[in-house]
C-alpha cells in the first residue's frame, strides 16, 4: 500500500487532522530529538499542510510556504515522518510532493529551507546545495539550503 496525499489549507484542516499532525510533530521534534520548544509559531495558518496517509493514519507531513514567509523564496518547514515508517523511505515520497506542491500552488522553483544539519544529504538528494554556515536553531545545528 502506498501514501495517499492531500494539500490543504489551515481552515480546511478537520479537528482530528490538527491534533494528529501535532501529535506527530510532536513526538518527533520534541520527544524523539529531546528538544523543548514551541512548536506552534504562528505560521501553521498561513501555510499548506501536505499530509501523507498510510491506513487512515497521519504518517508524513510538511507545511509549505509561499515566498517571504519563512524566506524570500517559498519553503517547505516541518518535515516529519513517523519513525514506525521511516525504514520504508517514505521522506523522499514527502519531498517529491513537497517540491511538486510548491510549484503547483505557488508556481514556485526556488525553494529555501533550514534544515537540520544531519539531513544535509537527505536534501541534496533532492536539489537543495548549501548555502550558509552551520546555526544553532533550538540547539540543534542547521543549515540554510536552496533549490533553484
Amino acid at each position: 500500500m502506498i501514501l495517499q496525499w492531500k494539500i490543504k489549507a489551515f481552515d480546511a484542516l478537520t479537528v482530528h487532522e490538527l491534533y494528529d499532525l501535532l501529535q506527530l510533530r510532536s513526538e518527533i521534534f520534541v520527544v524523539e530529538q529531546n528538544c523543548v520548544y514551541l512548536d506552534l509559531d504562528g505560521k501553521d495558518k498561513v501555510a499548506l499542510h501536505l499530509i501523507g496517509e498510510f491506513d487512515g493514519k497521519i504518517v508524513a507531513h510538511s507545511r509549505l510556504f509561499k515566498p517571504g514567509i519563512s524566506f524570500d523564496n517559498a519553503s517547505i518547514g516541518r518535515v516529519t515522518v513517523d519513525a514506525n515508517y521511516r525504514d520504508r523511505k517514505w521522506g523522499h515520497d514527502l519531498m517529491r510532493e513537497s517540491i511538486a506542491g510548491i510549484a503547483l500552488h505557488f508556481g514556485e522553483n526556488k525553494i529555501t529551507i533550514g534544515a537540520q544539519l544531519y539531513l544535509k544529504k537527505f536534501y541534496e538528494n533532492h536539489g537543495f546545495v548549501q548555502t550558509s554556515e552551520m546555526y544553532l536553531e533550538d540547539d540543534i545545528p542547521h543549515i540554510e539550503m536552496k533549490r533553484e
